[in-house]
């Protein structure tokens, strides 16, 4: 195992363990300063780890049952893609967290595909009323304080 390979490997332990923990206080860490978030609802990606640790903070209180299934990784080492299932309310989702860390394992950009259409939407509306009024700024590159 290369050097990178060992610091995505330990970012992925690291990542897990928050995520079964639901405390998301540590991501910082794991973001690079240029992070990016590609959300299922928004053609255009946030930019900024302060953007990519809001969203990722936030979706963990929208979640119920939320837990990773199959993990795959590209030959090289620095792009991983993670099956997860949840529910939000009555509605239950599959998705996808494909995320590309650098040599450093931190993690540079964070896509998410979600299915069912109407669980998408559900998603959505939540995280809307929580970050609707905040995100927008993040699209254009600016620091949000």
């Amino acid at each position: 195992m290369n050097t990178a390979s060992s610091a995505v490997a330990a970012s992925l332990v690291k990542w897990h363990l928050m995520v079964a923990a639901r405390d998301f206080a540590g991501l910082p860490e794991l973001l690079h300063a240029d992070a990016c978030f590609r959300s299922p609802m928004a053609l255009k990606p946030y930019h900024s780890a302060q953007a990519v640790a809001l969203i990722l903070g936030t979706v963990v209180s929208v979640f119920e049952d939320f837990v990773y299934g199959r993990e795959f990784a590209a030959p090289d080492g620095l792009n991983i893609v993670l099956e997860f299932s949840a529910r939000i309310g009555d509605k239950q989702l599959k998705g996808i967290d494909m995320i590309r860390f650098d040599e450093q394992g931190r993690i540079v950009d964070f896509e998410v595909m979600i299915r069912p259409f109407n669980s998408l939407q559900t998603l959505g509306d939540a995280m809307g009323r929580r970050l609707g009024n905040i995100l927008p700024a993040y699209k254009t590159g600016q620091s949000v304080t």
